[in-house]
């Protein structure tokens, strides 16, 4: 029979465990576990067309997608050196490679950061896509055709078939328009997911997202300044209105006299 506490105890531990049950679940929009891909590219968009671009990918992947001359092999030596030059290029700045261990594969993680986003396909794993960023004076237009990939053949390297590869923008201002295939993150995170499969085979996709011209940091700050600005304006009239009746009560007092 269980003791008391053990049995007080049980219905916490069914309520924690069903919770993190849902957290999983809620996979890449929030949860406890970060959904996992096998390929991700995650841009970091400025208004003026700069960005940083992170590139989380296993090798077989960046092999297979980009024709990158790197060993699948997960027990050979991987220069990162090497990661590093594949990444490299004029007005482009690469600022970290690491590289880590999942499912039996390794994976790459690179930052790299872009004066212009037009310069991004003169970079080998960035010559699939075509950028476009368009600017008006009610709306900003960014467009991202992602073509085909190098389907270089790398073998049997684990894949189950059900590996996802991922494109996911933060958004610099307020977003009016998107065709993003989930649902927004956190306001301004849009994510196009894909199966691997399809991006082997080069099934085309098409990232498209309207936003304001307005960053989102300016249209805080603006917000703060007039904020605090309408806060300095009725504390200035309370101390005009407070003053004003000490001198009407002192005038009264004077006439009474």
């Amino acid at each position: 029979m269980l003791s008391g506490t053990l049995r007080r105890a049980v219905p916490m531990l069914l309520v924690a465990g069903a919770l993190l049950g849902a957290a999983a679940c809620g996979g890449g929009t929030g949860g406890v576990f970060k959904k996992q891909y096998e390929y991700e590219e995650e841009l970091y968009l400025s208004l003026d067309g700069s960005a940083t671009v992170n590139v989380n990918a296993s090798v077989p992947a960046l092999v297979a997608l980009r024709g990158a001359d790197l060993p699948v092999d997960p027990r050979a030596r991987l220069d990162r050196g090497k990661v590093r030059a594949l990444f490299a290029g004029p007005g482009v700045e690469v600022t970290k490679v690491s590289l880590s261990r999942r499912d039996r594969r390794r994976f790459v993680h690179v930052s790299v950061d872009v004066a212009e986003l037009r310069r991004l396909p003169q970079i080998a794993p960035f010559a699939w896509s075509k950028y476009r960023l368009t600017r008006g004076a009610q709306m900003v237009q960014y467009e991202q055709v992602i073509g085909a990939s190098a389907g270089k053949p790398v073998g049997d390297v684990g894949w189950t078939g059900g590996e996802l590869v991922a494109f996911r923008m933060h958004i610099p201002s307020r977003i009016a328009d998107n065709n993003a295939t989930e649902p927004t993150q956190r306001g301004n995170i849009l994510v196009w997911e894909q199966p691997l499969s399809d991006r082997l085979r080069g099934a085309p996709l098409d990232l498209q997202v309207a936003m304001e011209p307005r960053s989102i940091l300016y249209s805080t700050l603006l917000l703060f300044g007039g904020t605090i600005v309408a806060a300095a304006i009725t504390f200035a009239v309370v101390i005009w209105w407070v003053s004003r009746r000490g001198r009407d009560t002192e005038l009264t007092e004077t006439t009474k006299a």
